[in-house]
């Protein structure tokens, strides 16, 4: 049976900390956005007590977490760990997410005053406010037995950093961020650093959804758009349709408020 929590209980903290891979879900606040599911490997996140989770978001192919705890009104992020060994169990939290980008003074602070040990290709701290946590059994979650951490990212991050102190300037990180994470697959704005490199540097964003669902005009508010603006959606046809509707009504109700106005003049003259 399910338990909830308004902060971690320390049985559920210790166990977070000993864990070797959790996932993180998010999703845009329109009903036609995409949810979103990252796994994320290494011991790269921790606790900072009982209603706070980090962990180091490193350079990807997407930015979906970020643009979507960016997106005015949202923020809103699950962390989920499972037991693959030892006893079954799930365990959820639930907060608003807050996005620190690396280069910027909340990244540094963070990092000095939580003595964090960064790794080559992070491209933000992702802080998530917990408000809520929960357990349940994970009856049907199957064993597996842990063997080593991947170093393919670690070592795809090292040769490019290798290769951008060598002179060549297309392998910087913030050319990779405007290239793939200006914007999430639904046309939200991503990360800050990438917008703006973007617009500076005149880099064409990646395509992110193929087919009749794929945005359209990826990238093109970006020429003006405020960072953290979201791009305006369009007007369905049967929003224009009501619009015409009232403007016909408003406009029938003013001629027979002006008409009856004309009719009291005339009858006056009369008096």
């Amino acid at each position: 049976m399910g338990k909830f929590y308004e902060t971690i209980p320390p049985t559920l903290y210790t166990w977070i900390l000993t864990q070797k891979i959790f996932w993180v879900a998010t999703a845009p606040l329109s009903g036609t956005g995409h949810v979103n599911v990252s796994p994320k490997g290494g011991p790269y996140f921790g606790l900072l007590d009982n209603r706070t989770f980090w962990y180091l978001d490193m350079t990807g192919s997407g930015s979906e977490t970020i643009s979507h705890i960016y997106e005015p009104g949202n923020g809103r992020v699950t962390i989920m760990f499972n037991a693959f060994e030892g006893p079954p169990r799930i365990v959820r939290l639930w907060g608003k997410g807050r996005v620190l980008e690396n280069g910027g003074k909340e990244f540094a602070d963070f990092v000095e005053r939580n003595h964090v040990q960064l790794v080559t290709g992070t491209r933000s701290i992702i802080v998530v406010d917990v408000h809520q946590a929960g357990s349940s059994c994970g009856f049907s979650v199957p064993f597996y037995e842990f063997k080593e951490f991947r170093e393919t990212l670690l070592e795809y991050n090292g040769r490019k950093e290798k290769k951008y102190k060598e002179g060549n300037e297309g392998e910087s990180f913030p050319r990779y961020w405007a290239s793939n994470n200006t914007w999430s697959m639904d046309n939200l704005p991503g990360m800050k650093t990438a917008l703006v490199v973007s617009s500076e540097e005149k880099i064409v964003p990646t395509t992110k959804m193929v087919g009749p669902l794929a945005p359209k005009n990826l990238g093109i508010p970006s020429r003006g758009l405020l960072l953290n603006q979201r791009p305006a959606a369009s007007l369905q046809p049967s929003l224009l349709l009501l619009v015409a509707l009232l403007s016909f009504i408003m406009g029938v109700c003013a001629t027979l408020f002006v008409g009856s106005e004309n009719v009291m003049d005339r009858f006056a003259t009369y008096l």
